[in-house]
């Protein structure tokens, strides 16, 4: 059966099936096993195998899921999940709490070697308890207001315990979620197929049986102008993000689907919790002394027209910015506006003993081939306030591990979210991060910065008074600006006419339940 329908998907009468979903994933898929999702391609597959007990929403809200509801007790820094009765693995077996107690402490297995343990960081020994069925504890070492949204990831989904334990049992390719399909053939540098879980417990706001489709079609093909042809022919649904390989053709000089696709396609996009921008190593030993200075940083900053990079490199792709953490993550709508002001910049410059860049000496920026159209403006930028600037283009491996060392003055790096949390941008800039353990990069250190951010985070029962914090913490980053923020990047999807129902996710999540196919 699953063979024909494979073989069957080439033809032009199955891709004219309003039944199939299809797509292209450019990366080979190595594995369907949620404790290794690191990958978007992967964790998009695990989002159709597997549910968790709670989900993310659109609006970055927490989200019942095989939980149907929870209680958090501020004194014992418990939480009580109660499952649903209706939920069943693909193997027919109902979800109960054992199976949930068994795929965290999966993650923390050494013999799984998942990449997701850190998500129960925050959880103190033995705390995962079942306390009965449909009853599911989960105790902290400490306060952690953003534990729900770690919940929400990949690495969140819950097993069957009985299949997962089976003698020579691999989740990697025979997964056991009770997610809305299941998996009928997969080979990793090929594609698969997912068929419909008919168990499955979710219901539409008419109490109609989700998912609606029959089967998802995922191939892998590594070309993305292929990937775009074929989405043009009809044989892909939806490609997600732009790549030069079709940027141009599909965009206008305004970053608008140009007229020509818009019979066949619609052009989706959503800000990203994803932020681009340029890291100084504070205490590295190649860091010019001048470039030490936040005066300087903020100097630089200024100096760049980030509004034309977006719109002439990117076709208004990506949002300029000169805050790291993305609007919606401190309760705001909009970014704030930022200008380009090289006369001011100046001024900060020879105000801080530095007139038209004379003393600062060389900078030398690190980043890679992705990159060097947007360091080339960088550098033309600061050439204005007298800045000399060597770009330094290197291969993406080298680049993390001289980024990580702290080898380089200056680096050209991006953030995505792990969480919805605004704690999952700021710990960037904590000193318990620091590189090369962690992701502070820059070796920024601040008492005030470090204070107000264990603030936030014992703030569990006051979400205003956490809110708050973080946008405090925020403006002192833009303040002492050990980085400079340069974009906030864009969720972009392009979807066929023929489908309806689709839902664009800030994090890049992808939801089929309530697609249908005309």
């Amino acid at each position: 059966m699953f063979v024909t329908l494979v073989l069957g998907c080439d033809d032009h009468t199955s891709l004219e099936d309003p039944r199939v979903f299809r797509y292209n994933e450019s990366a080979a898929i190595t594995s369907l096993d949620p404790a290794a999702a690191r990958s978007l391609e992967h964790m998009w597959l695990v989002d159709q195998l597997y549910d968790g007990l709670v989900e993310l929403g659109p609006d970055l809200s927490v989200l019942p899921c095989l939980a149907k509801s929870w209680v958090f007790d501020e004194s014992t820094l418990t939480y009580q999940f109660h499952l649903r009765s209706n939920a069943f693995f693909t193997t027919g077996r109902l979800v109960d709490a054992d199976d949930v107690v068994f795929s965290f402490e999966r993650l923390r297995d050494p013999a799984v070697i998942s990449s997701g343990g850190w998500i129960l960081d925050a959880v103190a020994p033995n705390g995962i308890v079942a306390v009965n069925d449909s009853t599911v504890e989960m105790t902290l070492k400490e306060p952690y207001p953003p534990f729900l949204g770690l919940l929400t990831t990949a690495y969140g989904s819950v097993v069957d315990r009985k299949a997962a334990s089976l003698e020579g049992y691999s989740l990697r390719d025979s997964p056991a979620g009770s997610g809305p399909f299941e998996l009928a053939w997969w080979m990793s540098d090929a594609g698969l197929v997912l068929h419909r879980h008919e168990g499955y417990w979710e219901r539409d706001s008419s109490g109609n049986k989700l998912p609606y489709l029959d089967a998802v079609h995922v191939d892998v093909v590594q070309d993305m102008g292929a990937e775009f042809l074929g989405l043009r022919q009809g044989r892909y649904d939806f490609i997600s993000g732009l790549h030069p390989a079709y940027m141009e053709t599909l965009l206008d000089e305004s970053g608008l689907l140009r007229q020509e696709f818009e019979d066949e396609l619609i052009h989706h996009h959503i800000p990203f919790l994803k932020t681009d921008y340029l890291g100084v190593v504070l205490d590295g030993t190649t860091t010019p002394e001048a470039l030490r200075k936040a005066s300087v940083r903020r100097a630089m900053s200024l100096a760049l027209d980030r509004r034309g990079l977006a719109q002439h490199l990117r076709r208004n792709s990506v949002t300029a910015t000169d805050h790291f953490v993305p609007p919606t993550m401190l309760g705001k709508q909009a970014v704030q506006a930022v200008t380009q002001n090289v006369v001011r910049a100046r001024e900060i410059l020879a105000e801080a003993g530095y007139p038209k860049g004379q003393g600062v000496g060389e900078i030398v920026l690190s980043t890679t081939s992705d990159y060097i159209d947007m360091c080339a403006a960088f550098q033309h930028d600061w050439a204005a306030l007298g800045l000399d600037v060597k770009v330094d283009v290197v291969p993406a491996s080298v680049h993390r591990e001289r980024v990580a060392q702290g080898e380089t003055a200056m680096f050209y790096k991006s953030w995505l979210a792990d969480h919805a949390d605004a704690e999952n941008f700021l710990g960037l800039f904590t000193e318990a991060n620091f590189s090369p353990g962690g992701p502070n990069y820059t070796h920024y250190k601040n008492r005030k910065f470090e204070l107000g951010f264990d603030r936030a985070l014992l703030s569990a029962a006051r979400p205003e008074a956490r809110l708050k914090e973080y946008q405090i913490l925020n403006e002192m980053i833009h303040r002492d600006m050990p980085v400079i923020p340069l974009f906030h990047d864009q969720v972009t999807h392009f979807v066929s006419h023929r489908i309806e129902g689709w839902q664009i996710h800030p994090v890049n999540r992808l939801d089929l339940r309530r697609v249908k196919k005309r």
